[in-house]
């Protein structure tokens, strides 16, 4: 089992390059961003570097998601605009040299509209499929909730398992959010991970129901750390919370996990 700090919400009590630093002081190897857009890829290969981590998972540009809109990804009339968006993560992706790149699928507000928008993200996703495969990326996508991404297209396990049954691309899979599909979820999570293991990409974690760090909330993360530790998925987990206090005063999960699982952060 392989941690990751995820640098846009953790240590987010300093600029996002001295974010690095700070990972790594406290035993990080390997970090991910949602979107490092806004800094200069020269910048952040110079702190991977600097601190010897690896960047994990990227975002694709997700056009005015973040901002209450619907995105790029499943959007028909903004195929352009998402092929742009994969030319400017590919110029990353390459020179960082990450292995697993997300694709948000985005909003759909008009349920009338849910098929149009569904076939306008797969072919899309195929595309992002197809364009990073020669750099060994798995394209992973995600299901958000709708607590919190009212209209999001893809939000629970089974539509994340039916796009990649549906597609010829072999480096399609699921990115699995613990904190999102336990909001949106019956199943335990731990049940879904034991039994889908080979079928995700990447994992990230966060409480129920604030998003705060492990013990915050009301998921049992001694089992959940247990069953990754001990399910087929040999990917990253990313710590992707909103810290409650200082982000170093929130690791007593990391320390557990060091302790009773036996691996390295």
């Amino acid at each position: 089992m392989k941690l990751a700090a995820n640098l846009s919400l953790l240590f987010n009590e300093q600029p996002l390059l001295e974010r690095f630093g700070a990972a790594k002081s406290v035993g990080f190897d390997a970090v991910e961003i949602q979107f490092p857009y806004a800094e200069s890829v020269a910048d952040i290969k110079a702190q991977l570097k600097e601190h010897e981590l690896e960047c994990v998972l990227i975002n694709v540009p997700a056009g005015d998601l973040m901002e209450g809109g619907e995105g790029l990804a499943s959007v028909p009339g903004k195929e352009a605009e998402f092929a742009a968006a994969l030319v400017e993560c590919l110029s990353y992706v390459t020179s960082l040299r990450v292995k697993r790149v997300n694709v948000l699928p985005g909003r759909c507000m008009d349920e009338s509209k849910r098929s149009e928008y569904l076939k306008t993200f797969k072919r899309n996703l195929d595309k992002a499929a197809d364009m990073f495969k020669p750099l060994g990326v798995t394209v992973t996508f995600e299901a958000i909730n709708t607590f919190d991404m009212p209209g999001f297209l893809i939000h629970n396990v089974q539509q994340m398992l039916d796009i990649v049954e549906e597609s010829d691309c072999d480096n399609i899979k699921m990115q699995f959010d613990v904190y999102h599909m336990a909001r949106m979820e019956a199943d335990d999570v731990s049940d879904i991970i034991n039994r889908l293991g080979n079928q995700i990409g990447h994992i990230q974690f966060a409480d129920v129901p604030g998003r705060g760090e492990p013990g915050t909330g009301k998921l049992n993360f001694e089992r959940i750390f247990q069953t990754i530790e001990n399910s087929n998925y040999d990917g990253w987990v990313g710590a992707e919370y909103k810290p409650t206090k200082y982000t170093e005063d929130t690791l007593r999960w990391k320390q557990w996990i060091a302790t009773n699982l036996e691996m390295c952060g």
